[in-house]
C-alpha cells in the first residue's frame, strides 16, 4: 500500500520559505536504507518517518541522506504541522517519541494563520571547546573573526556553536572541504553552526548559517536543533541580555525563516530551550515502493 507523505516548509508561514521537510506517515516498516534513499531522492537535508508509539502520541525517526540522527528541529515542526493539517492533533499539546527522548509540543492556534508550534528541547549538554584555528581554517576565516571559544552544545543533537563578529564574517564562511573529515573526527559533530548577533531583519536578534558538505545540500535554510543549542550557548556565555529572543536564518538563500526562542532557567543551570514557529504544508502525495 502506498505511504502518504506531506512536504512542509518549516519556520515560515508562507510557501517556499524556511526549510522543507517531507513527512512520511505509517513508515514504521521502512528500513533505514530505504529512508535514506528517499531523502536523497527529495534533495532535502532531512525527512521524518512516523509510526505508532507506546510512550507518546507519535514516534518520529529522523534521516539525512547518509545517516539516521536522534533529533532535528525543523523536521519536528514539519511533522507536527503535517499532523495538524491531517486532523491527527486535536489537543493543544502533544508529545513525540524520538531517539533523543520525549519532546513536548505546545500548539497555539490563531484564527488568521496556522498554529504556532513550539517544541521544548532537552536540557543542554555542554561539551568541550573547539580550537579556534581548526574552526577558522574550516570556515575560511581568520581567528579574529570569531568571538569567544567555539563549543559543542546539544539539546538533542550536538553542534559546534561559533559566534562571529559581524555579518561580513558570516557571509564569508566557505567550507574548506578537505578539512571536513578532520573536523568531524576531532569534534564528533557535523559542520559548525555559524551565528552573529543582530538579525537579518529588525525583528531578529541572531542570524545564522549552517554550511554543509556533500552529499548534503550546500546549506541548510533553517536549523531548529542548532538554534536551540545556540540559544543555550549564548545565554550561558552572557552574550544575550534576555533569554527570550527571535532567531533568523535562510534570508540570504531566499528562504527566510524565523523562530521564537526561550531559554529556560538561569545562565548556570539551564533546564531546556523552547523553539517555536509556523509552518506551511506545501504539497501532499503518496510514496510507492
Amino acid at each position: 500500500m502506498p505511504l502518504e507523505f506531506d512536504w512542509v516548509d518549516a519556520f515560515s508561514p508562507r510557501p517556499f520559505g524556511g526549510n522543507g521537510c517531507a513527512v512520511v506517515h505509517g513508515a514504521e516498516g521502512l528500513s533505514g536504507e530505504t529512508c535514506m534513499a528517499f531523502v536523497r531522492e527529495t534533495g532535502l537535508v532531512e525527512c521524518t518517518f512516523l509510526g505508532p508509539s507506546e510512550l507518546a502520541d507519535m514516534k518520529v525517526r529522523y534521516f539525512m541522506a547518509d545517516q539516521e540522527i536522534p533529533f532535528a528541529g525543523h523536521p519536528t515542526l514539519a511533522t507536527v504541522a503535517s499532523m495538524v493539517d491531517r486532523g491527527l492533533v486535536a489537543e493543544k499539546g502533544i508529545t513525540l517519541e524520538t531517539a533523543a527522548g520525549l519532546i513536548p509540543i505546545a500548539l497555539e492556534f490563531s484564527a488568521n494563520s496556522g498554529p504556532t508550534i513550539t517544541m521544548t528541547q532537552n536540557t543542554p549538554e555542554f561539551g568541550a571547546g573547539v580550537p579556534l584555528a581548526l574552526v577558522a581554517d574550516l570556515g575560511g576565516l581568520e581567528i579574529e573573526d570569531i568571538l569567544g571559544l567555539p563549543r559543542v552544545v546539544s539539546t538533542g543533537l550536538p553542534f559546534c556553536i561559533v559566534v562571529l563578529k559581524d555579518k561580513d564574517a558570516l557571509r564569508r564562511v566557505k567550507l574548506n572541504l578537505p578539512l571536513v573529515e578532520k573536523f568531524r573526527k576531532e569534534t564528533g559533530v557535523l559542520e559548525p553552526f555559524w551565528v552573529t548577533l543582530g538579525g537579518a531583519t529588525e525583528a531578529g536578534c541572531t542570524f545564522s548559517r549552517l554550511v554543509l558538505a556533500p552529499p548534503l545540500p550546500p546549506e541548510d535554510p533553517f536549523t531548529g536543533s542548532a538554534t536551540g543549542a545556540m540559544a543555550a550557548y549564548l545565554w550561558s556565555e552572557g552574550l544575550i541580555e534576555e533569554p527570550v529572543f527571535v532567531a533568523e536564518q535562510g534570508h540570504w538563500m531566499g528562504r527566510p525563516g524565523q523562530a521564537q526562542v526561550e531559554v529556560l532557567g538561569p545562565r548556570d543551570a539551564i533546564t531546556g530551550v523552547r523553539v517555536g514557529g509556523q509552518a506551511h504544508v506545501l504539497m501532499r502525495g503518496s510514496l510507492s515502493l
